[in-house]
């Protein structure tokens, strides 16, 4: 066989590879977090919340930001690894920086081992 008698097959084999991936993993709750931003982000999403006084007072306050533009800050947004501080008493502190129309809000984040601490939150 010539490599365009060949072809077709190989493409149609591989189409049919991908629907049935496609498939299977579409039905599962699976996510392929590798890069650094997403391990960051899916770490502190499951891990419990605990909201500091400065963070509780501003969600108090402002009519804008709630828990749940927290949440999809923590699972959109730009995690700033470049300045992460490492700290005595927990993990990382971390700057997230909302995307879109979020861009101008930022948390200050800490990964502690049981829980995730949202210091602080502002409003540029």
């Amino acid at each position: 066989m010539t490599f365009k008698q060949r072809l077709p097959f190989f493409l149609g084999g591989l189409t049919i590879g991908i629907i049935i991936v496609i498939f299977v993993f579409g039905k599962k709750n699976t996510s392929f977090d590798y890069g650094p931003n997403a391990r960051v982000l899916k770490t502190l999403r499951v891990k419990e919340r605990i909201f500091s006084e400065d963070a509780l007072k501003i969600l108090n306050t402002s009519s804008e930001i709630d828990t749940v533009i927290i949440s999809q800050i923590l699972k959109n947004g730009n995690v700033d690894l470049m300045n992460k501080i490492k700290l005595d008493s927990c993990l990382y502190q971390y700057n997230i920086k909302g995307k879109k129309e979020l861009k101008n809000i930022t948390l200050t984040v800490i990964n502690c081992n049981s829980s995730a601490i949202i210091k602080s939150i502002s409003i540029n």
